[in-house]
């Protein structure tokens, strides 16, 4: 069981399952909601998550996704897809140990930074994996 939480720590969550896979994603919208240049993700079965303490806030990034978010503290927790009903993406630095899941490719990388370089070996997807 992986578990993990936001930065003030009133929300909190557990991940009984496998990952489906874990990313690193550079589209805009990730980059926008993240503050920060690219994001790690973690998938798991939307049954193998659940949230244990304290109630994130949603919105809808676009048509297709529900971001879910610390209403205090504003940490990015949860990222949904339409196309993917049956899974959410877990934040990989919200995880209380980020270590336990590493990065399997990079997604959108057709809107990466210019300035980050990888160097990491890892495949790299210009859309996302598998494509949307």
């Amino acid at each position: 069981m992986l578990t993990g939480g936001c930065s003030c720590g009133k929300i909190r969550y557990e991940i009984s399952g496998e990952a489906i896979g874990n990313t690193v994603c550079h589209c805009v919208d990730c980059r926008r909601a993240s503050g920060a240049p690219f994001i790690g993700w973690m998938s798991v079965a939307r049954a193998a998550f659940k949230f244990v303490a304290g109630a994130p806030k949603s919105y809808a990034s676009s048509a297709q996704v529900e971001r879910s978010f610390c209403p205090d503290c504003g940490t990015p927790l949860t990222y949904r897809h339409a196309a993917f009903a049956d899974e959410v993406d877990v934040a990989t630095g919200t995880l209380d140990d980020p270590g336990a899941a590493p990065p399997e490719h990079h997604t959108w990388t057709s809107q990466r930074l210019a300035w980050i370089r990888l160097d990491d070996g890892l495949p790299r997807y210009p859309r996302s994996y598998p494509e949307v």
